[in-house]
């Protein structure tokens, strides 16, 4: 799906080459801010680093597996949003996130995760979804805890960056656990 409405303020669209500029432009702006949690942030130095990155996550091996989306909020770009390692064989999906500093605090990530999780539900069979969070980084886990997430445990020394191993807490959530909070809402 190219283009998903979340509401009024917000809504998502799959990346294309032509936002690598933008991309690679908030990154550079909020640098120090977004390394702290990224690894790609040290990785990306130049618009070519941005470049390259979306034109692998379009390549036709890739993109069943990967779908990332561009978040605009009030006709701003925010950040981006998607799925990533989709496995269609076992209907499961991760996804990952990214908000630019100064949009931090106004519900748009939580808004747009939740947009991706039931997308992700409804029109793309996934049973499962996971969400992968540096031990730590509040905020973003916070999402996943907002969302009716469940923690399944820590998974020790899973990434690298900033020449340190993060442990990531691991959230998920089963297609029927959604269906059940939407018809409790």
């Amino acid at each position: 799906m190219e283009y998903l409405q979340v509401d009024d303020d917000l809504h998502l669209e799959e990346i294309k080459l032509s936002h690598a500029g933008l991309v690679f432009e908030v990154i550079e702006r909020d640098r120090n801010y977004l390394r702290r949690w990224l690894p790609f942030v040290d990785q990306t130095r130049r618009i070519k680093d941005t470049e390259r990155y979306i034109r692998t996550i379009l390549s036709p091996s890739l993109k069943k597996q990967n779908c990332v989306y561009t978040i605009w909020y009030r006709g701003e770009f925010a950040g981006l949003a998607g799925y990533k390692d989709t496995d269609l064989i076992n209907h499961k999906s991760e996804i990952g996130y990214w908000l630019t500093e100064k949009l931090q605090g106004r519900g748009i990530m939580t808004r747009a995760v939740r947009k991706l999780v039931d997308f992700g539900f409804r029109n793309m069979q996934l049973n499962r979804i996971q969400i992968r969070v540096a031990v730590g980084n509040a905020r973003s886990a916070a999402i996943a805890r907002r969302l009716g997430f469940e923690s399944e445990g820590i998974e020790r020394n899973g990434e690298y960056h900033t020449d340190r191993y993060f442990d990531l807490e691991v959230f998920s959530m089963l297609k029927s656990e959604w269906k059940d909070r939407l018809i409790q809402r």
